[in-house]
């Protein structure tokens, strides 16, 4: 991992005291590796008035919101900082006065979520661009009583762990290149990617953090320390709940869970607990960026289509750590590691797709396809002028026929509407099967 800004924020420096605030300037360092969205940011500040950068807690949004403010020689408000975070609640509107500094940049918003009505105030007296740039670690829609002061006002971009292109200093295009021009992946140009360094960048994950430790083992420390941290901090600001130490066990249950449709009858009665309790730790697990749901697709294709959504973990080392998959598992060929890894295949492949949708040109609307008779497609992309992609995704070396089932099936419904489909996999070589239809490497989506 090259020049990622570890810093703890409290190692700054106030520029000034005000009130006993820390704004703390932005970071001058070693230069970070570029996040993609970065630019989305810039851009998106020319054009609204409040911007909101969210994601999963440690996933590197100060460190983002430092290279923003680097650029435009502004302070950061701290709200990790307990001083700043007590005077700022005592009086919020000081806080986003256009007079005191502009563009206003705060980090961690939602520890004092009255900032989301005292910026509304302000955007009603001025409603210019690239007024405010905020970031939090829990999802907007989810925050207590202030979840819609800024409807209409404010635009959210989430903000996921790096991607492999990141990682690797490259900017990707898959997603758009399956979209426009599919026949791409026929090109005969074979994979030097091996299964090892597929099992290698899966169990790592892309959380800043853990990528910077050199063993297995301290990666899973950091990881049952950063499930804590949010048990003990983010969950309790969404909602004060009941049984808290059940909520790891869940997480840990909802992992087991990654890539499949989600079913909280199965983990309410393998805990013996109310299925209620399930369903509230499961938009609690969301809420704060550990899981994420993928909706059933094809509402108007069939009645014979299920809808129930699938479940993913945010990060596939999130995801080892909870189901204890080693490598040292892996090399043993442990029957339930290897099923369980091909799952993490396949969050690992959907989730670096749909980081590719932060910087796609194209909005898109994410799900997937499943019939009552376990016909499949792992992840379905479709446009706001209604062209579709599919991807299914395989934790095998080869490919066989029945593997183009479910996008055979899903190309022939739609039509013209099918743009392209693909399934990828473990293996060397990328081919065109028949019409619109292809498989190709799986790391065609980052290559």
């Amino acid at each position: 991992m090259r020049g990622y800004d570890l810093r703890p924020r409290g190692g700054t420096i106030c520029a000034f005291l005000c009130y006993g605030v820390c704004m703390r300037p932005p970071i001058t360092a070693n230069p970070p590796i570029t996040r993609h969205l970065q630019q989305v940011i810039e851009h998106r500040l020319s054009e609204e008035p409040v911007v909101s950068i969210t994601g999963p807690r440690t996933v590197g949004k100060s460190t983002l919101l430092q290279a923003v403010a680097r650029q435009r020689g502004v302070n950061i408000l701290d709200l990790d900082d307990l001083g700043t975070r007590a005077a700022v609640r005592a009086d919020p509107s000081y806080y986003v006065r256009a007079e005191r500094q502009e563009p206003v940049f705060i980090d961690e918003f939602q520890h004092v979520p009255e900032l989301l009505d005292a910026i509304k105030a302000e955007l009603n007296r001025d409603r210019r661009p690239g007024r405010f740039l905020i970031t939090g670690s829990t999802r907007y829609a989810t925050l207590p009583i202030t979840s819609q002061s800024l409807s209409g006002r404010l635009h959210v971009a989430t903000m996921w762990p790096f991607s492999q292109g990141e990682l690797a200093g490259r900017r990707e295009t898959f997603l758009d290149n399956l979209l426009t021009t599919p026949d791409y992946l026929s090109v005969v140009e074979p994979s030097a990617t091996q299964r090892p360094e597929y099992e290698d960048m899966v169990l790592a994950g892309g959380f800043p953090l853990p990528l910077e430790r050199g063993t297995p083992e301290s990666r899973s420390r950091w990881y049952g320390d950063f499930v804590r941290a949010v048990v003990e901090r983010d969950v309790l600001e969404v909602r004060q709940i009941r049984q808290r130490d059940l909520f790891p066990l869940v997480l840990r249950r909802l992992a087991g869970q990654t890539a499949q449709v989600l079913v909280t009858t199965k983990i309410a009665n393998a805990m013996g607990v109310q299925h209620q309790l399930i369903g509230d730790y499961v938009q609690l697990a969301e809420a704060v960026f550990l899981v994420h749901r993928l909706d059933g697709y094809g509402r108007t294709l069939s009645a014979k289509i299920a809808h129930k959504p699938k479940v993913h973990v945010v990060d596939t080392g999130l995801g080892a750590h909870l189901l204890r998959i080693t490598p040292e598992r892996l090399q043993k060929h442990d029957a339930t590691a290897l099923t369980e890894f091909g799952h993490l295949v396949e969050t690992f492949a959907v989730n670096e797709v749909i980081k590719q949708s932060a910087w796609s040109g194209t909005r898109m609307v994410f799900s997937h396809y499943r019939t009552k008779e376990g016909v499949e497609v792992d992840l379905i992309a479709e446009t706001d002028d209604d062209r579709v992609i599919g991807i299914e995704v395989k934790a095998a070396g080869t490919v066989s026929g029945d593997d183009f089932r479910g996008l055979r099936q899903l190309r022939d419904r739609l039509g013209e509407r099918f743009v392209g489909g693909v399934v990828l996999y473990l293996g060397t070589w990328p081919y065109r099967a028949e019409d619109r239809l292809y498989a190709a490497p799986l790391d065609r989506i980052w290559k």
